[in-house]
């Protein structure tokens, strides 16, 4: 086995809370820059930036999760991944069906564009993609492994938009393929005693919006080989370790 960096919850320019920045080419540079290995590309309710990002990655030698973050009905952030562009379309497509028709605001949420490999805009999504779909997070939850998908919690000690914060606790018949949590971590002994009882693997990671916090946080992942499977593997064996600041 090898140890592989992994920061694989990232934001694009397509995300309105995303940083003008957040191209594709500089969020590769940056993770190339900083030895990572594997990144994940996680846009709000949007998937629209991931497969160019894979395409850039791989002239790098980056791998790339390919997914979103998607916000519940119960307003729960959830990292979701998936291996191939036809389960990513797929998924794509349910989002589109399932998230409320309310128009961004730029003036107040920022732009939602989705630009090409020469950082000119090609596209600007029209809905606000922070919103929260109509769906609960059981639904995504098997949406995402029908697609056999990755489906993580984001964040869950997060004082917002996280499983504690949404919920009060972590549902045990939730079938995630691990937890993530944040810096923050220590500071919620509540969370660390219910995630534990979960047994399930914890990563951490950046929730980048700016090119500078890439990487500030990351996990560890042992794998026989790097790719989805392999990934998929570490997870189902634990064998992953979070890098907290």
């Amino acid at each position: 086995m090898n140890n592989y960096r992994a920061d694989i919850h990232i934001h694009t320019v397509l995300s309105p809370c995303g940083d003008i920045d957040m191209s594709p080419i500089n969020i590769i540079n940056k993770a190339v820059s900083l030895n990572l290995d594997i990144i994940g590309i996680t846009d709000h309710n949007s998937t629209l930036h991931c497969e160019l990002i894979k395409k850039i990655g791989e002239k790098h030698k980056l791998f790339v999760l390919m997914g979103a973050e998607v916000t519940t009905k119960e307003e729960v952030h959830c990292l979701a991944f998936f291996e191939d562009t036809i389960s990513l379309k797929a998924f794509q497509k349910y989002l589109e069906e399932h998230l409320p028709p309310i128009v961004n605001d730029v003036d107040r949420f920022g732009y939602q564009v989705v630009v090409d490999e020469n950082e000119d805009i090609i596209d600007q999504v029209e809905y606000l993609l922070i919103s929260g779909i109509n769906q609960s997070i059981d639904q995504v939850e098997r949406k995402v492994h029908e697609l056999d998908g990755l489906f993580i919690p984001a964040h869950i000690d997060k004082k917002s938009t996280s499983l504690i914060s949404q919920l009060g606790f972590i549902p045990p018949d939730l079938k995630a393929d691990a937890l993530e949590i944040s810096s923050n971590w220590e500071k919620s002994p509540e969370v660390v005693a219910m995630a534990k009882m979960t047994n399930l693997p914890l990563i951490t990671n950046s929730d980048a919006h700016f090119i500078e916090q890439i990487g500030k946080q990351y996990t560890i992942f042992s794998l026989n080989e790097l790719s989805y499977k392999g990934i998929k593997e570490a997870l189902e064996s634990k064998s992953v370790k979070p890098m907290l600041n």
